[in-house]
């Protein structure tokens, strides 16, 4: 009996955890695996390229977690440097193109896995395309900013958007020694997080010498007569003089090939599918990583969260399903962590603006507080926000901004979301204590204890 084939398309977090999922499950007399990738590198941490860029990781290839000739080796038909063009659902086929030779063929398929990831926003604006215009998303686009910042003698950088990339970004360019701008719509930086609490990123952005512009409407990258960007221009008719524009805008799921041919997509263009990850109506058909939706367990909508911790995931569960085993992933809270040089961020759940926009009434409740107990030497401030439901006192999300320690403390939160937990309840969490790790009440205990108190003075 011959064996079954899967094409995977797209080499990165999602498609190489499915390809060994399966690997492992089948072997090759079972299961022969056709993965294609258009650049040259898989299984790389793209979370980590803005700390190779700013210095922090000394070495590009530290970022790879398997190379391709280890996947290879595995018994995985690994084609790099190869992009799918078309998918043809009812033939079973694809067709690809190797980007070194130009030339294309169509290759069958029994089981079928998308893992296209997600593309950074570029909106349509003169001079975007000009040289000296970056996107951070894949292993490639961070090694031509490398070599952008070593060949550049100028020292002025922009950074459009300041959401996490931007943020990352910013600070790895201020390690590169360059004097950074940011210019962003919002009200404040980090528009995953309220604006009270983005106010806190912004002053401490200030403080390290980072330039951040709010409601700054981009319309224009001026460029010199070599066709070089020299200039963010908005929608005031300031220009800010740049030698680097980096796009930190945000990123879209890049589901061009999903689209053409049919499959289900949601609100934000991220395929849809159920909770084996196949895409809906297509039983040899799945999908995973940052070109999916996935469910919001707090709101109880599809939303677009583009994080290498999921894609990882829906690998697995995946490469369980082409294999023959068994295994879902049932969604999300939102969680994510980031930092701006000894400034670090966190949330999980709901915004406001997120809590109102699916039709819940909630209460907050916000903290000042510190990381470890005040007395102890290096105790560092630490700001915590919670959101409750109003009368049931559900947690609905979670937001913190401190020193060191202040982030992974949204862990907790991120159970107690998963738990489905009322503030109460967090309230009662037998958490570890010692002055060196937390004052006598942890600070997301103390917010817990307040948006407990708002939630009784509504009428719980």
């Amino acid at each position: 009996m011959a064996a079954e084939r899967l094409v995977v398309v797209g080499g990165d977090a999602a498609g190489m955890s499915a390809a060994s999922q399966a690997r492992r499950l089948k072997g090759p007399d079972e299961l022969e695996i056709v993965a294609f990738e258009r650049s040259p590198f898989t299984s790389y941490s793209a979370c980590g390229i803005p700390y190779w860029i700013g210095g922090l990781v000394p070495d590009r290839d530290a970022l790879v977690a398997r190379t391709p000739e280890e996947h290879r080796s595995r018994g995985i038909d690994l084609r790099t440097r190869t992009e799918v063009l078309e998918l043809d659902l009812a033939g079973q086929r694809v067709r690809a193109r190797d980007l070194d030779s130009g030339a294309e063929s169509w290759t069958g398929w029994d089981r079928l896995v998308l893992a296209t990831g997600a593309r950074p926003v570029r909106p349509r604006l003169p001079g975007i395309g000009a040289a000296g215009v970056y996107g951070v998303q894949t292993l490639e686009d961070g090694q031509r900013i490398v070599e952008a910042l070593e060949r550049t003698p100028g020292r002025r950088a922009v950074v459009v958007g300041a959401g996490y990339i931007g943020v990352e970004m910013a600070e790895a360019l201020v390690n590169r020694d360059h004097e950074v701008t940011v210019l962003h719509r919002g009200e404040q930086p980090m528009a995953t997080l309220d604006p009270d609490m983005g106010a806190l990123v912004h002053g401490a952005m200030n403080a390290m010498g980072i330039r951040t512009v709010a409601r700054a409407e981009v319309t224009g990258i001026r460029t010199d007569e070599e066709g070089r960007a020299r200039a963010v221009v908005t929608a005031d008719g300031t220009e800010y003089g740049a030698d680097i524009v980096v796009l930190g805008i945000g990123v879209e799921p890049r589901t061009g090939l999903a689209r053409a041919a049919g499959l289900p997509l949601g609100d934000s263009g991220g395929i849809l599918t159920d909770l084996s990850m196949r895409v809906r109506g297509h039983r040899n058909v799945w999908a995973g990583g940052d070109c999916v939706e996935v469910l919001d367990l707090v709101s109880g909508r599809n939303r677009h969260i583009p994080l290498g911790t999921h894609a990882n995931k829906h690998g697995q569960v995946i490469g369980s399903g082409v294999g023959g085993g068994y295994a879902t992933f049932p969604g999300v809270v939102g969680t994510a962590v980031s930092k701006v040089c000894s400034l670090e961020i966190a949330r999980t759940g709901l915004r406001e603006k997120d809590a109102s926009a699916a039709g819940l009434r909630f209460v907050t409740a916000t903290v000042r507080s510190t990381n470890t107990a005040g007395y102890y030497p290096g105790a560092e401030e630490m700001t915590v926000k919670m959101l409750a439901e109003h009368r049931t006192g559900r947690l609905l999300g979670v937001q913190i901004v401190g020193g060191a320690g202040s982030a992974k403390r949204v862990d907790v939160a991120a159970v107690a979301l998963t738990a489905g937990m009322t503030v109460e309840q967090v309230v009662s969490l037998d958490l570890g204590y010692a002055p060196p790790f937390s004052p006598v009440w942890d600070p997301v205990l103390v917010a817990a204890r307040k948006a407990l108190a708002a939630v009784r003075a509504a009428g719980m």
